[in-house]
């Protein structure tokens, strides 16, 4: 059956010109066409690459994250000392605290208010090319969080040295 195949295929193969020769030929067609096209061709522009904005600015770095750590480290500690106080008071039965606020409410009042700071510092700090003095403002963004830290650790420290009062409850509602 193969030898069928072979007498059958082997004239035709023998008129067809060997692979050399087919090679021999393909090549030359590639080079005169290829330096026919090369001389049609207009060059290939590339797109003007983006225009460079300097060096980037790293917003969040080892500074702004140690001042935005201190702001939330002072702001933990008059929140928490301030509640262990009205926790106190009322389960003293101090007749000027009505009520305590649950601790979820307090931590999602204060965490949205520290994280507005945060955002607000982050910004501050963030290049802005639409921003005139945008370079001097941006040299102040630890104005505020340094700022309010004394202010947040002394009403922590001040809830902390809180003392009990010096009449029993029962008569100081009276007088």
């Amino acid at each position: 059956m193969l030898l069928v195949l072979f007498l059958a295929i082997a004239p035709a193969m023998a008129q067809s010109p060997m692979p050399n020769e087919m090679l021999r030929e393909v090549d030359a067609e590639i080079n005169t066409n290829s330096v026919s096209a090369l001389a049609v061709t207009p060059p290939v522009s590339l797109p003007d690459a983006p225009a460079g904005q300097g060096v980037k600015a790293k917003v969040i770095d080892k500074k702004f994250i140690a001042v935005m750590a201190a702001l939330g480290g002072a702001e933990t500690l008059r929140f928490t000392t301030h509640k262990l106080v009205l926790d106190n008071e009322f389960a003293a039965g101090a007749p000027w605290v009505t009520s305590v606020p649950s601790n979820p409410h307090l931590i999602a009042k204060y965490g949205a208010i520290y994280a507005a700071e945060l955002l607000v510092a982050y910004e501050l700090k963030k290049p802005h090319s639409w921003l005139p003095g945008d370079n001097f403002i941006r040299k102040l963004w630890w104005a505020y969080p340094t700022t309010m830290m004394p202010i947040h650790i002394k009403n922590g420290v001040r809830s902390i040295r809180t003392q009990a009062s010096s009449c029993p409850v029962e008569y100081c509602g009276s007088q």
